[in-house]
Order: C-alpha cells, then sequence, then structure tokens
C-alpha cells in the first residue's frame, strides 16, 4: 500500500467514525429527552413510562464502545508521552506502531470475549430481570458491534502507519497515530 493510498484510507476511517460519533450524539441526546420526559411525567401526573433507567445504561454501553473508535481515529485517547516527546521521529513512529497494534490486540481479544457473551445469551434467550424484560441479544448486539468496529478502525489504522513506514514517512506516520499536536494538520 502507498502511503497515498494509507492517507485516504485513513481520511476514510476517520470521516465514517465522525458519522458514528454523530449517531452516538444523537442517541445520547434522545436517550437524554427520554428521562426529562419521564422526570416530568412523575413531576405532574404522578405517572412515569418507566425503563427510563434501564434504557440508558444499554445506550451508555453501545455509544461507549462505539466511541472508542471514534477517540482513536481522533488520535483522542489519553497518552502519557513524557518518553515519547524526547526520542527522534523512528523512536516516536516505533512507539506510535507498538502503542496501535497493542490497542487492535486488546480490542480483538475483548471483541471475541463480547462474542461469547452474545453467543450466550442467544443459546439461553436470555431477558433482562427488569419490567421491560428486554431480550438481552439487542443490547449485547449493539455493545459487541462497538467493539467490533473499534477492533476494524484500530487494525486498520496499524496497517496504515505500518504503510508510511514501510516508505520511510515517519512525518505520515505521526498524522495517522501520534500523539495530537496542538494544532492538528489532516493527512
Amino acid at each position: 500500500m502507498s502511503s497515498d493510498a494509507a492517507i485516504r484510507i485513513v481520511g476514510l476511517v476517520r470521516a465514517v467514525n465522525r458519522g458514528v460519533g454523530l449517531v452516538c450524539g444523537l442517541a445520547l441526546l434522545a436517550t437524554g429527552l427520554l428521562i426529562l420526559v419521564e422526570v416530568m411525567l412523575r413531576g405532574t401526573w404522578g405517572g412515569a413510562l418507566g425503563g427510563s433507567d434501564e434504557i440508558a445504561g444499554y445506550v451508555m454501553a453501545a455509544i461507549s464502545t462505539w466511541g472508542f473508535g471514534w477517540a482513536l481515529a481522533e488520535r483522542a485517547h489519553v497518552r502519557i508521552d513524557l518518553l515519547q516527546r524526547q526520542l527522534a521521529p523512528w523512536g516516536r513512529a516505533g512507539l506510535d506502531a507498538l502503542a496501535l497494534l497493542g490497542v487492535s490486540a486488546v480490542a480483538t481479544l475483548v471483541t471475541l470475549y463480547a462474542w461469547s457473551v452474545l453467543a450466550t445469551t442467544l443459546e439461553r434467550n436470555s431477558l433482562a430481570n427488569t419490567p421491560l424484560e428486554t431480550p438481552l441479544w439487542i443490547p449485547q448486539s449493539l455493545w459487541l458491534g462497538g467493539w467490533a468496529w473499534f477492533a476494524l478502525t484500530a487494525w486498520v489504522l496499524s496497517a496504515c502507519l505500518l504503510a508510511t513506514l514501510a516508505v520511510r514517512r515517519t512525518d505520515l506516520a505521526e498524522a495517522i497515530g501520534g500523539v495530537q499536536p496542538e494544532t492538528e494538520v489532516e493527512p
């Protein structure tokens, strides 16, 4: 893969993740509105919709995992770069590659375990032990989808970073996986 192709792919991954982030934001907003309606109903008519706390928990679990991919693509995860800033470009790029490959491996491992959780739920036809009796495969599928997306995002970014290193473009490698600078220049 050429460095130009790698940069185009990274741009696409970031654009898709920004769309995912927008959908997650809208889901969070809708959840907030549901809770607001529930609180207003309690205060005015003494009734309630019921289940808003359960739904909010499912939404938070789902958007958290989907948000991991967005944060990775935008280089928004917290990083301790005290040592890294002291290194030459190749040293920084090497640590960036190691970090991104590590994130890819961990995300993949968690995705596999999340699949195991969903498979057990499907096998047992599990329902939530709540008044809504939500079939747990629904929120778990969204949760697993977020983990899988995070893993895919991490592996694609890893491949693009390694491709730029293969052609000795440490500047592009840093734009893909490095610490986000104070002022961002899109690759």
